[in-house]
C-alpha cells in the first residue's frame, strides 16, 4: 500500500474489513455449518478457472472477469454465505503480479457483493437449495434482482479503486451502458449453472465453461481483426504525413475530434468507430496530389486548384476497396463541402452534405488552426472556436459547430506540442494549409 494516496488506503481498508466482518459475523452466528462443502467446492473452482481467463469487451479499455456468474450460482444454491466464500476464493487468483493487498481487495469487493445479492434474492422470495426443475421459473425473478445488485455494486467497488488511486482512464464511463448490459449478459450463465445442477448433475455444471470459452475466442477474433484494421489506417495515415513535416499527427488529431462531435450528437458504437476511420484517412487523397502544389507559396493556377479539390475523390479511389470502412466513405469523399454550396468536389448544400462530412470538416478546420504551420504559430482554442461559430450556417453545419463546442467545454483539448521547425534540407514543409479557414485559397487566372 506504500504510495498509495491516503483516501485509497481508507477505501481499502474499509472494504477489506467490512467483508471479514461480514464473514466472523457469519461464523459466530453459525451459518456457515449447514452448507453443502461439496457443492460450494466445485462452484469455488469453476470461479477461479473464469477469474483465471478474463473476456475482453467491445468496449474500450474494458475486460470483463465472468467469474461472478459462479457467485450467482452459489446465491441460487449454498445462499448469500456460500457465494460469498465462493468469492473470496478470488485471493487464489493464479494471475501473475498480483500484490497481496490487490488479491484481498479482489476477494472481499467479491464477498460484499455476494451477500448484497443473496440479501436481495431472499427478499425476493428466492430459497438457497438445489432447485427442483417444477420450481425453476419461480427463481428467475430473484435471480434477476441479485444480479441487477451484484452487477453494479462490483462495478463501483471497482471503479472508486481505480479513480482514487489515479486510474480514472481504465473506468468505462462514455461506453458503460454496453458494459452494463454485456456485463448483465454474463450474469445468466450463473443462472444456467443451477440449472445444469437441478437438471443434470453438480460436475455437468462445469459445462458453462464451454460458452464461455467460445465467448472468449470470438471477442479474441474480433479484436484481432479491430487491430489489424487500425494498423492499416495508421499506416495510410503515416503515408500521408510524411508530404508534410507539420502535419504530423493531424489525423490523429481530426479522428479524436469528429469522435468527440459525434459522441455529443449521440451516435451509436460502430457509427462512432466509422467516423474515427473516416477521420484517421479524410486527406488520403493527397498522396494523388503532386507535391509541389501542396507546397506552392503564392496563388495556385485553375489547374493546380483542380488538383487540389480533387483530392477528396482520390481519397476515395484510394480507400474503395476497404470493405470495412462503410460510412467513412462519404466522410472521406465530401469533408470539404461547404454548407453554403460553395465547398468540393462536388458543391453540395446543407442536408446534401453527408453527416459525415459535416463533421470531420468541423474537427479538420478546427486542428488546422490550433496547430503550428511554417506561416504562423498555432491560435488559442478560442480564437479556433470563435472562427466555428463564425463560419456556422456558411462553411459549416451549425449543429456540429455547437457540439463540438459542448464537448470542448466538457472535456477540454490538449493541442499538439511545439513544432520545431527541420533543416530546409531535412524535411519538406507546406507553405499554407488549405484546411485552414482562416487563409483562404487564391487562385490566379492562367493567361
Amino acid at each position: 500500500m506504500r504510495g498509495l494516496p491516503w483516501f485509497a488506503k481508507v477505501y481499502l481498508v474499509a472494504v477489506i474489513g467490512a467483508a471479514f466482518g461480514l464473514l466472523g459475523h457469519s461464523v459466530v452466528s453459525g451459518r456457515f455449518a449447514p452448507l453443502d462443502w461439496s457443492t460450494l467446492l466445485v462452484l469455488a473452482l469453476l470461479f477461479l478457472v473464469c477469474e483465471s481467463m478474463p473476456t475482453l469487451l467491445n468496449v474500450r479499455q474494458a475486460a470483463v472477469s465472468v467469474s461472478f456468474s459462479a457467485a450467482l450460482a452459489a446465491v441460487v444454491l449454498v445462499g448469500s454465505e456460500g457465494a460469498a466464500l465462493v468469492g473470496m476464493t478470488a485471493v487464489l487468483s493464479v494471475h501473475p503480479g498480483l500484490s497481496p493487498v490487490k488479491r484481498l481487495f479482489n476477494g472481499s469487493q467479491f464477498a460484499i457483493c455476494g451477500y448484497a445479492a443473496g440479501g436481495v434474492y431472499h427478499w425476493l422470495g428466492g430459497a438457497s437449495h438445489v432447485p427442483d426443475v417444477a420450481e425453476f421459473n419461480a427463481l428467475i425473478m430473484p435471480f434477476a434482482g441479485a444480479a441487477a445488485v451484484f452487477v453494479p455494486l462490483n462495478f463501483t467497488l471497482i471503479a472508486v479503486i481505480l479513480v482514487a488511486t489515479g486510474q480514472a482512464d481504465q473506468v468505462p464511463l462514455r461506453g458503460l451502458a454496453q458494459f452494463m448490459v454485456s456485463y448483465l449478459g454474463y450474469a445468466t450463465f450463473g443462472l444456467l449453472i443451477a440449472g445444469l445442477w437441478a437438471t443434470v448433475s453438480s460436475i455437468s455444471a462445469v459445462l458453462v465453461l464451454i460458452p464461455l470459452f467460445v465467448a472468449r475466442w470470438a471477442f479474441g477474433q474480433y479484436l484481432a481483426q479491430q487491430r489489424s484494421y487500425d494498423a492499416t489506417i495508421a499506416a495510410l495515415c503515416q503515408a500521408v504525413e510524411t508530404k508534410d513535416y507539420y502535419t504530423r499527427g493531424h489525423c490523429t488529431r481530426v479522428s479524436q475530434a469528429s469522435g468527440m462531435i459525434a459522441e455529443e450528437i449521440g451516435m451509436g458504437p460502430e457509427r462512432l468507430r466509422a467516423i474515427r476511420y473516416a477521420g484517421m484517412l479524410h486527406d488520403v487523397g493527397k498522396l494523388g496530389v503532386p507535391t509541389k502544389v501542396l507546397q506552392k507559396e503564392g496563388p495556385l493556377t485553375e489547374e493546380e486548384f483542380a488538383a487540389i479539390q480533387l483530392h477528396p475523390m482520390r481519397g476515395l479511389e484510394i480507400v474503395r476497396g476497404i470493405d470495412f470502412l462503410d460510412e467513412a466513405f462519404a466522410g472521406i469523399m465530401h469533408h470539404h463541402e461547404r454548407v453554403d454550396g460553395k465547398g468540393y468536389p462536388m458543391g453540395l448544400a446543407g442536408d446534401e452534405i453527408p453527416e459525415f462530412a459535416r463533421i470531420i470538416a468541423v474537427a479538420d478546420a478546427f486542428d488546422a488552426m490550433t496547430s503550428d504551420r511554417s506561416y504562423r504559430n498555432a491560435r488559442p482554442v478560442e480564437v479556433a472556436t470563435a472562427e466555428l461559430r463564425k463560419g456556422a450556417g456558411t462553411q459549416f453545419d451549425p449543429v456540429m459547430v455547437s457540439a463540438f463546442v459542448k464537448a470542448l467545454e466538457r472535456d477540454g483539448w490538449e493541442p499538439p506540442r511545439k513544432v520545431i521547425p527541420p533543416p530546409a534540407d531535412d524535411a519538406e514543409t507546406t507553405i499554407k494549409d488549405h484546411d485552414d479557414p482562416t487563409m483562404p485559397i487564391q487562385v490566379v487566372a492562367e493567361r
